[in-house]
């Protein structure tokens, strides 16, 4: 019996991936990480800055995600998200573009504390990868 199922991640621009053998994707949703294994319960979560690790017949790749939604169903995962990086591709300039941008969201005193989590969460990611 085979363990892959299919994975659709989309952004705004264009259909960022399509998998049709995937063995497991771990997602940072809000309750946490949330790995995803064929026949996993239908799920809808919504994820928070940090890392998707996809786990293929082909290899394993990672990708940093802004914000997005997921939904699994039928043995098909879609993301969808405003902002996904490939970490293999990473444009070190770009990261710290966006790490910039959101230490200058931060300083604002008038966001809320949920925004205020993001932007940690999402600052503590790119300090990571860059």
């Amino acid at each position: 019996m085979s363990e892959e199922y299919s994975l659709e991640i989309v952004n705004p621009e264009k259909s960022f991936l399509l998998k049709d053998d995937v063995t497991e994707v771990v997602v940072p949703a809000y309750e946490g990480e949330i790995g995803i294994l064929k026949d996993h319960i239908s799920i809808i979560s919504f994820l928070k800055p940090g890392i998707i690790k996809v786990f293929s017949k082909s290899g394993e790749d990672s990708y940093y995600v802004n914000d997005g939604i997921i939904e699994f169903k039928n043995n098909n995962l879609s993301i969808l998200t405003s902002l996904i990086l490939n970490l293999k591709d990473i444009d070190k300039v770009k990261i710290s573009e966006i790490q910039k941008s959101a230490e200058e969201e931060l300083g604002n005193s008038e966001i809320s504390d949920q925004e205020r989590y993001l932007l940690d969460q999402k600052i503590e990611v790119l300090k990571s990868i860059n």
